[in-house]
């Protein structure tokens, strides 16, 4: 897709970043808030589906706290996050009805799209509320979810609802003009990556942390976004989310921010699901014969290929499969836990039963259940 082709995309993701939101921390920006929602309005007008990713609710309930720092306890910042997500609520609903539009809240957690079921589920609900032409507002549940549940940043929360609303376009607002090839604070001789692919080894080099301090995502959060997003095949725009009409603009096909191009072929529903799981249960590290078989031949993993487990994993828990240098190559649903992994790894299947006491499955991890990073 190029982006004179964004002008045909059928359903659009827009994620909007705290510091943006909140006016760098000053409370809710009313006529930035305004402004975007009109020109979302405008898109729906246009008979495009449009889900709207908010940050912004620790940062607004630390304005209405009067907190001069984000909280470091979990406790403090849930409750920060409750404060601020009744203000979020009532400013998107409001602006929204100001167009006709009805919004919906959707509050989600890392465990609501790691359960297969739960995860068709929240699919399922966001769908019919586009077919109702309801703008869903999807946020982190900050309020109840602890570390071990959470996205980490709503970038990444933001290409997960791509993959599973399955959209055209992941546009990613923030308070830079886009990806820079140096950090445009420290280098004025920065310049601005106007297209980029999804791949590219020098996203890595150039992607850094969190400027505004507000949020919990950087630009390296936003190209890890990127590339979850790309597995679905949306392509992703990072834009200053200050610059006039710039929503629009960029559905328009106008050269603004950073496109990063989803040039990798898209997984089927099922992997992205596996892809975009982010609580690993453990690993496992393969021979150099296995990391061959996995990436080349498309076969399923077996427990002769692996040379040591790590992790405290149960039957059916996702797991990252290694090379000898410790790089993931792939993850997986493993079939066994980790006492009975150990036992047979290295093994070929004959000996599962005089290993364990039983023979189940022939591979450690099935080929369906698999998928390559």
């Amino acid at each position: 897709m190029s982006r004179s082709e964004f002008s045909h995309a059928k359903r659009v993701v827009v994620k909007i970043g705290s510091s943006l939101l909140t006016d760098g921390g000053r409370g809710l920006n009313r006529e930035a808030i305004a402004a975007w929602v009109k020109q979302m309005a405008q898109l729906r007008q246009q008979g495009v589906d449009v889900v709207l990713v908010s940050s912004g609710s620790v940062a607004e309930g630390m304005s209405r706290l009067k907190l001069k720092s984000r909280p470091k306890t979990l406790h403090e910042l849930q409750a920060a996050a409750s404060v601020g997500q009744m203000g979020l609520v009532r400013r998107f609903e409001d602006e929204f009805q100001e167009h006709g539009l009805l919004a919906a809240q959707v509050l989600l957690t890392h465990d609501d799209l790691s359960d297969r079921q739960r995860y068709l589920n929240a699919r399922s609900t966001l769908l019919t509320l586009l077919d109702f032409g309801v703008v869903p507002v999807i946020n982190e549940n900050d309020a109840v979810a602890t570390e071990e549940i959470r996205f980490g940043d709503n970038d990444t929360l933001g290409a997960l609802v791509a993959n599973l609303v399955e959209a055209d376009l992941l546009i990613l607002l923030t308070d830079q003009l886009g990806l820079y090839d140096a950090n445009p604070s420290l280098n004025p001789e920065a310049k601005l990556i106007r297209h980029i692919s999804v791949n590219e080894g020098l996203l890595d080099a150039v992607a850094g942390g969190s400027i505004s301090g507000l949020g919990r995502g950087g630009m390296s959060t936003k190209v890890r976004a990127a590339r979850l997003a790309a597995r679905s095949g949306a392509a992703t725009v990072i834009v200053s989310g200050k610059l006039d009409d710039v929503i629009t603009e960029v559905i328009s096909g106008a050269d603004l921010g950073t496109y990063l191009i989803p040039d990798i072929a898209p997984l089927a529903a099922r992997k992205q699901w596996l892809a975009g799981q982010l609580q690993l249960k453990g690993s496992v590290t393969l021979d150099d014969g296995a990391v061959k078989i996995l990436q080349s031949a498309g076969k399923s993993l077996l427990a002769v290929g692996v040379k040591t487990v790590e992790g405290h994993f149960q039957r059916g828990d996702l797991v990252s499969c290694r090379d000898s240098q410790g790089q993931e190559i792939a993850r997986g649903l493993i079939n066994y836990g980790a006492d009975e992994a150990s036992k047979i790894a290295g093994k070929p299947s004959s000996e599962f039963e005089s290993l364990l006491g039983y023979a189940d499955d022939e591979e450690l991890i099935h080929r369906d259940n698999l998928v390559l990073i």
